[in-house]
């Protein structure tokens, strides 16, 4: 190295803003994007630019290579504040696929540029919103975000390390904390016989063992085993549940099936829980209603609130507030949430007609704005404002009860309401009216869930039959029964969920979970309780993003 320049790469009209070097085969080249968001490419000659793309946003925009050097992905942000994060076709200059889940900013309002960086070839993480994103590179959809406890900044920085396994990100405070999944805590781990004490103390103050009963499949090994997946780990899951003992605290995780031949199928492993921080409990507090038992429960649809139906027909709000412990405002382990009360000291009580609590069956919709709630507890069915926490109206008196309600996607003022005699009401608020019954049960009504995409909601009873009707005429397309497991007689309760795509839907009994493909209504996968997880199933939900289903029993365990 002599220090003399070579050559000169002339040919943008504005300030260069990063550049990407990389090579195919003995082939050597640069990539270089401008802040008037132009891409050009050359090679190390003098000849000018070879390539002239415009960069999504056409502001400033960075590019990088996967691992293995085949794909290549661009990030930036627009003079407008939207961020877009894309993979290129390199052959034809064309976007390949393009990520969401980016919050789309106020107009003119434009804090910087998003950072982003990728691991092993199938991870891509960006930051934005004092969070971090990440993207399975196959998905659009994004797989989930972290706040790494809070203290990030707007739009952190980060970079992972050659392996994958560390991700180190900037803080408020002009520092960066380093992120680790499991394979990366052993590597800080065995810093910790050199004298490294500010790595070593969190790891090592509670290790806990493991069994070999696995939690969940499909971990890629290029980003690592991670200890638990929750919404802290960046790593896809795949469609196939398998059993697990979560009560022993133990994880062990199979790696995703890959194209290898099955000679190089690596084996379970046992696995260490290094960082205990990761399993977090945030204990509500005390209301005066406390000695009534939570029989229904949901988070609000924006994510930062919490909502509780008692046995005592009482529904309590509980909201996260925006600090600097929580700056994203949004349900989190790591702060407590707040009772939360309108000035006027307003409960949401509901009406319990002559049906002792312990006989009826509570139910509880939220409207997809969270401007509305509505429950029923054995008596009419009340709608609420969330706000104000008054009673807009009630309807539907029994008999029969209300088993399960629903809020029509596309409009508020439509509810589908279950019933205790098998059928399902049609209700339009507005003009009190029951537009329709629908009859296809042979018990009652356990479950409802709308598809906006596939213009259907499918029902679900305890004859364990599922039925589908189009939302247009309301009539029954299709009735299934769920295939029960040997020795099993048809019944008990059933509830449906949509899957994101709102084509996958969820199928939760006492004996099984099970994901159909709804546009067809035939059974994609199946799931039943089986070794160390053998008691029934009590209650099973997909995660926010769809990626994972969380599922209760009867004996208090949860698994992933």
């Amino acid at each position: 190295m002599h220090g003399q320049k070579i050559y000169s790469f002339e040919g943008h009209e504005a300030p260069v803003y990063s550049i990407c070097p990389h090579h195919k085969e003995t082939i050597q080249f640069i990539f270089s994007t401008s802040i008037d968001g132009k891409i050009k490419a050359w090679l190390y000659d003098n000849a000018g630019s070879r390539v002239d793309y415009d960069a999504p946003g056409k502001w400033c925009t960075t590019m990088l290579y996967s691992a293995d050097g085949t794909r290549l992905f661009s990030c930036g942000t627009s003079k407008e504040g939207d961020s877009h994060l894309v993979e290129w076709n390199e052959s034809e200059g064309s976007i390949k696929r393009t990520y969401s889940g980016f919050r789309k900013k106020a107009s003119g309002v434009v804090q910087g540029v998003v950072q982003f960086d990728t691991a092993q070839n199938h991870i891509l993480a960006a930051g934005e919103d004092n969070q971090i994103k990440f993207w399975d590179v196959d998905n659009t959809n994004m797989l989930t975000f972290i706040d790494a406890d809070g203290g990030l900044p707007g739009l952190p920085r980060l970079r992972f390390n050659k392996e994958g396994n560390l991700l180190a990100v900037t803080t408020v405070d002009n520092g960066f904390k380093i992120l680790a999944n499991s394979d990366g805590l052993r590597s800080l781990r065995a810093f910790g016989n050199r004298p490294f004490e500010a790595f070593r103390s969190p790891y090592e103050a509670s290790a806990m063992k493991v069994s070999g009963a696995p939690v969940v499949a499909g971990i890629s090994p290029n980003i690592g085993r991670m200890d638990n997946l929750d919404r802290n780990s960046p790593a896809k899951p795949s469609p196939i549940l398998n059993g697990a003992d979560p009560a022993s605290r133990s994880i062990d995780i199979k790696p995703r099936i890959s194209e290898e031949k099955p000679d190089k199928a690596k084996p379970w492993e046992l696995m260490e829980v290094l960082n205990p921080q990761q399993f977090r409990v945030a204990t509500l507090p005390e209301t005066p209603d406390q000695t009534s038992k939570v029989v229904r429960l949901l988070y609000t649809n924006s994510g930062v609130g919490l909502l509780a139906l008692g046995s005592n027909a009482i529904q309590r709000l509980w909201k996260w507030n925006r600090n600097e412990q929580n700056p994203s405002g949004k349900a989190t382990a790591s702060v407590v949430p707040q009772h939360w009360q309108p000035n006027s000291g307003l409960v949401m009580a509901n009406d319990i007609g002559e049906t002792p609590p312990e006989e009826s069956v509570p139910c509880i919709a939220l409207s997809k704005n969270d401007s509305y709630v509505m429950s029923a507890c054995g008596g009419k069915v009340s709608l609420f404002n969330m706000m104000t926490f008054k009673v807009m109206t009630t309807f539907m008196p029994p008999p029969p009860a209300s088993t399960f309600l629903a809020f029509h996607p596309q409009d508020n003022n439509i509810i589908a309401i279950g019933m205790e005699d098998s059928t399902i009401h049609i209700y339009n608020v507005r003009v009190d009216e029951v537009k329709i019954r629908l009859k296809g049960h042979q018990k009652r009504i356990t479950g409802l869930a709308f598809s906006n995409s596939l213009h259907i909601l499918v029902s679900s009873g305890a004859d364990a039959q599922l039925c589908v009707w189009a939302t247009d005429s309301w009539e029954k397309k299709k009735s299934v029964a769920i295939q029960m497991p040997a020795g099993k007689t048809p019944s008990g309760d059933t509830r449906v969920q949509f899957n994101s795509d709102q084509n996958r839907l969820l199928v939760v009994h006492e004996t099984q979970i099970a994901i159909y493909d709804a546009s067809k209504m035939e059974r994609i996968y199946q799931w039943i309780p089986q070794g160390t997880l053998s008691a029934a199933i009590s209650h099973a939900s997909y995660s926010c993003n769809s990626q994972l289903v969380f599922a209760a029993f009867t004996d208090g365990n949860v698994a992933i």
